[in-house]
């Protein structure tokens, strides 16, 4: 999370085999160096950072603890004030959720959408809840709900202020879930979700990136386990489409060179969309380093720099000079991994340079 005074903070997180992290650190891209910051008050993963508008950065709900199933989600959220460098406890949420989407309103307030908690000791569910968060008040209040119940999705602030959330999972039983193609905006005048346009390809594990014109890309991420045909498919998509708020449409753009979900894409200061790191569906063992660059205008695709670790599900902030920064995730799991089984979180920072 990029803070104004263009330090970068990270909070929270997984280790090795998914321990919940309550660590904070602060990057200093001038002097291309971390120190410790207050950690939260709460050891949480699969969080939300969302910056506020007074410099704040709030961090809400998540999972806590060892690895368990269903994961125990977080109701509580935090307050970040880089000025004094510390984590204090704000309002909590109505609903308890991990894998949500929070979005900054263009008023100020955080819409916090979807996400999962536990049903039961057994089985998770999907929410459709949404919440608000006020920063002046320190408290939520529910909103609209959408009408499909989603987690994994993407959320993207349109330029009319509407929020458009993409795709995402929604549960169907115990340990299974399927892939959404259905979108929906939130009007934050109303408070309501209307439906709008329809993927063609369900996806989750993707990305969503607001384009200079005001249209959205969604590119790669998991599918249905199934092709056409009813034979299992072990690849990422490769899919990529773009949305037209106005028409409220999807439309297929070149797809990606190869597939990739938990990956990584930003809007560089060139209007290019800068594609890093992910892994394939069926096997989540290593992470990529290939990256890409895509030229909306022209739309074309090119190699960048490879990363120095291949790595899924990490962090990646656009800095105030426009470079990137990559950070954490996983490199190596299961049969890739030294010890069969183990996750190794991926400890080298890295910044691409346009």
């Amino acid at each position: 999370m990029r803070l104004p005074d263009g330090r970068v903070l990270f909070a929270g997180g997984a280790g090795p085999n998914l321990l919940t992290l309550d660590g904070a650190a602060l990057f200093d891209p001038v002097e291309a160096r971390w120190t410790v910051t207050d950690p939260l008050r709460k050891a949480r993963r699969m969080l939300s950072l969302t910056p506020l508008a007074d410099g704040r950065v709030l961090a809400a709900g998540g999972i806590t603890g060892p690895q368990a199933y269903p994961p125990p989600s977080l109701s509580t959220a935090e307050l970040y004030d880089p000025a004094a460098e510390t984590w204090t406890l704000t309002g909590a949420l109505h609903e308890a959720r991990h894998s949500h989407t929070a979005t900054r309103l263009p008023d100020g307030r955080v819409l916090v959408a979807g996400g999962q908690r536990p049903r039961d000791a057994r089985t998770p569910r999907t929410l459709a809840s949404a919440e608000l968060f006020d920063p002046d008040t320190g408290t939520w209040t529910p909103t609209g709900e959408m009408g499909d119940a989603r987690w994994h999705h993407q959320a993207v602030l349109l330029h009319d202020g509407r929020v458009l959330v993409v795709g995402g999972l929604t549960d169907t039983g115990r340990s299974t879930s399927a892939p959404l193609g259905l979108c929906e905006l939130y009007d934050p005048t109303t408070g309501t979700w209307t439906p709008t346009g329809v993927l063609r390809d369900p996806r989750y594990a993707h990305q969503a990136v607001l384009l200079a014109d005001g249209t959205v890309l969604t590119l790669g991420g998991f599918g249905p386990r199934a092709s056409d045909d009813g034979r299992y498919d072990p690849y990422s998509l490769a899919g990529v489409e773009r949305y037209d708020p106005v028409a409220e449409e999807w439309s297929p753009e070149p797809p990606l060179p190869w597939g990739r979900g938990h990956h990584r894409a930003l809007l560089l200061g060139t209007g290019e969309v800068l594609v890093c790191g992910g892994a394939d569906q069926a096997c989540q063992d290593v992470g990529h380093a290939a990256a890409l660059r895509y030229d909306p205008r022209t739309r074309d695709w090119s190699v960048a720099g490879p990363m120095g670790t291949g790595r899924w599900a990490f962090g990646a902030v656009l800095l105030d000079d426009g470079r990137v920064l990559a950070v954490g995730g996983l490199a190596r799991s299961g049969a890739a991994a030294p010890i069969l089984g183990t996750h190794v979180p991926a400890t080298t920072t890295e910044v691409f340079s346009p």
